[in-house]
């Protein structure tokens, strides 16, 4: 099963809960970075940089292309979220769920769904003197309508 991750999809953090995480991660709680966090973390999946600024555009017209890039430097690392570079466009997006997981593409539309270490297993048989410090795993096809 394909599942979501943004706070199972039903709660929405609350501008405390946003600014203890931010405060936990060591980033100073600004008005701007609350602001793309309530976005990233409670409405968007897997946002690029430029949905972001539309999004701010949208809402905070006066928020720079500036403050939004380098918001989201300060929040990927603070660990709070993770940058993917997608294999086959290059294209960069920002995911909320910095745990060890795996991601599939669905082709058809191009949504990006998280897949858990549980629902997907890959065992690796390595020489021993390689040393894995991260794993980026994208599956690709479609879904299959029943």
């Amino acid at each position: 099963m394909i599942s979501a991750t943004k706070n199972e999809k039903n709660h929405c953090l609350t501008v405390s809960e946003i600014e203890e995480r931010l405060k936990k991660s060591g980033v100073g709680a600004t008005a701007q970075r609350i602001a793309i966090c309530k976005y990233v973390l409670c409405e968007a999946d897997h946002p690029t940089a430029e949905d972001i600024k539309n999004w701010t555009d949208a809402n905070f017209p006066k928020l720079s292309r500036a403050t939004v890039y380098n918001t989201l430097e300060v929040l990927v690392e603070a660990g709070m979220l993770k940058e993917l570079k997608l294999p086959h466009t290059g294209k960069v997006v920002y995911d909320t769920n910095v745990t060890e997981h795996f991601h599939f593409l669905d082709d058809e539309t191009g949504k990006l769904f998280d897949i858990s270490e549980n629902e997907c297993k890959v065992i690796l048989n390595l020489p021993k003197d390689i040393q894995i410090n991260e794993v980026d795993v994208f599956l690709r096809g479609k879904i299959s309508s029943k």
